[in-house]
């Protein structure tokens, strides 16, 4: 009987009692169900046993790792579900990307039209699923027998993605006699999958699940258009390059073509680029371009590649960061926890900045600010600016399309641009990457250069960099004049080898361990690309290092 260490106490279970039930015991004691353990620091799903002694700790679905499982499983069931619908096992799922709280997922080879009756019965069956507490399976088998099993269900992604799998040994989940190969862990039945609401979606399935803040609770689904548009863009682009999954990425790199691969993709960036400078120059009015986006996005770099397009049409930008607009440390506004809370729009000089930029609207000479962070103080330099026939000023910063910031400035001055790193590279056709691990990698290889931060504070504070985001940035994407997605197809390849020695880095029993974990195992999956490739504009390089505007 194996003694377990639980809250500090040593119990004994009979051998062969699932963590499941072990689970069960104590799900009274949390707010949010039980949707994995550790055991001895490691990771277990609750259809297995422990078979010795050890400690075990509870996840919820509340917590990242739980709230992925719970995604994951939703999928395999939506599948699960179309194939029962349809009465066809050649029916092609593809999840594409997320839209608010939703996945958007495309159809193919379906015997009948994509109706929203039969995104009913979808739904209806879905719930059979559910209510049936049917259990999911995992069975580790040998790489070739995951092959056939592949082939056998035509899922020909698979089978180009494991041709670059060292390991002999693949774990495959089954539903019911469906089996499938999932990035990550899994829920024990499909009971555990309570809330999930299906709704047709352009030529699609938006499937709305629970947030993980809010785990138990369906929220209205946001469908974003703008954002859909973009990722519908990039799905393009990716087409055209041939390029959709990380095998069809490797295919490339192996082929000795990335080169090319990388020049069409900047060739992309720019065409999207100059298109936007183009819409600004003709439009007369504006002597203001406001560029917004969350942590990692690039922005510093589009607005250098943005100002050089805008001199093409004969205009004189002036680059100004929202950043030497903060209050004096001593006056930012503090967390609850004690800490400085730098994202919200009170730690900014909104009342300086609105003076400035109106004097600025009437030709007046403006005595610019420089903020120093490492004293926390707003410095003056003797910069001064002036605006003359022509001038236009580049303003980049996270709050730039919120109307607080700019409140005195005529809204026909203003053209609004919103940027992201919207990924649209999967996987496979089940699995896609999350744009915020495109950022997280991102943003951790660039504090590592630049500001000598571990993958231990990157990671630790990420969760409440995304709060920052959902209540400061994310609200005002939709009023943007235009959005620009500056995920390159492949980045992820370039930032492996810089982001794989940090996260090595981060031991067993760190708090930040679980998710470098996740993300050595996401990055495996990459042949890696020498960022000298690159080219001295990419925004990649704002990353790596090595751009021509120093950032």
């Amino acid at each position: 009987m194996p003694k377990l260490t639980i809250h500090g106490e040593k119990k004994e279970f009979p051998k062969g009692t699932t963590y499941e039930t072990i689970a069960k015991k104590y799900q009274k004691e949390y707010d949010d169900k039980i949707a994995l353990v550790t055991f001895d620091g490691k990771i277990r799903e609750l259809i297995k046993k422990p078979d010795r002694d050890g400690t075990v700790e509870f996840l919820t679905l509340g917590s990242s790792i739980g709230h992925k499982s719970y995604e994951r499983t939703a999928i395999m069931m939506l599948i699960k579900a179309l194939h029962d619908v349809s009465g066809s096992d050649s029916v092609g799922v593809k999840v594409e990307f997320s839209i608010g709280h939703g996945s958007y997922c495309t159809v193919n080879d379906l015997p009948v039209r994509l109706t929203a009756a039969f995104i009913k019965k979808v739904q209806k069956r879905m719930e059979e699923l559910r209510d049936a507490k049917l259990p999911i399976t995992k069975k580790e088998t040998s790489l070739e027998d995951a092959l056939d099993i592949f082939r056998a269900q035509n899922m020909h992604d698979k089978v180009e993605l494991f041709r670059y799998r060292s390991s002999s040994w693949v774990n495959i989940y089954q539903l019911d006699g469906f089996f499938d190969y999932y990035y990550g862990f899994m829920l024990p039945n499909t009971s555990y999958v309570t809330a999930f609401k299906l709704e047709p979606y352009h030529s699609g399935i938006l499937m709305v699940l629970p947030p993980q803040e809010d785990s138990a609770k369906l929220h209205k689904s946001d469908p974003r258009e703008q954002v859909f548009a973009q990722m519908e863009l990039a799905t393009q682009w990716g087409d055209t390059m041939g390029v959709q999954k990380v095998a069809d990425l490797n295919n490339r790199i192996c082929a000795g073509d990335i080169g090319d691969l990388i020049l069409v993709q900047e060739a992309l960036f720019e065409r999207r680029i100059a298109s936007i400078a183009w819409n600004i120059a003709h439009r007369d009015s504006v002597k203001f371009v406001m560029i917004s986006g969350p942590s990692s996005s690039g922005k510093t770099t589009f607005a250098h590649r943005l100002s050089v397009q805008l001199r093409t049409f004969g205009l004189k930008p002036h680059l100004i960061s929202l950043d030497n607009y903060f209050k004096n440390r001593e006056d930012t506004p503090l967390n609850p926890d004690g800490s400085y809370n730098f994202e919200c729009l009170e730690a900014m000089d909104v009342e300086q900045f609105n003076r400035d930029m109106v004097k600025l609207l009437d030709g007046e000479e403006v005595k610019m600010p420089t903020f120093n962070f490492l004293t926390g103080q707003r410095e003056m330099k003797g910069d001064s600016l002036q605006l003359a026939e022509g001038d236009i000023l580049v303003i980049e910063g996270i709050h730039g399309l919120n109307e607080k910031m700019s409140y005195a400035l005529p809204h026909s001055s203003k053209y609004k641009v919103y940027i992201s790193a919207l990924t649209t590279l999967n996987i496979d056709d089940h699995n896609r990457i999350p744009t915020t691990d495109g950022r997280l990698l991102r943003r951790m290889v660039r504090d590592a250069r630049t500001r000598g931060a571990t993958a231990h504070r990157t990671i630790g504070m990420w969760k409440s960099v995304r709060a920052g985001e959902e209540e400061y940035i994310f609200p005002f994407q939709e009023s943007a004049d235009e959005m620009f997605n500056s995920a390159a197809i492949y980045e992820l390849a370039v930032l492996k080898q810089y982001a794989e020695p940090l996260l090595y880095s981060i031991r067993r029993g760190d708090p930040e361990y679980y998710e470098a974990k996740r993300l050595l195992k996401f990055l495996d999956y990459f042949i890696p690309v020498d960022s000298s490739m690159l080219p001295m504009n990419s925004i990649c390089r704002e990353f790596v290092g090595g751009s021509l505007f120093n950032v």
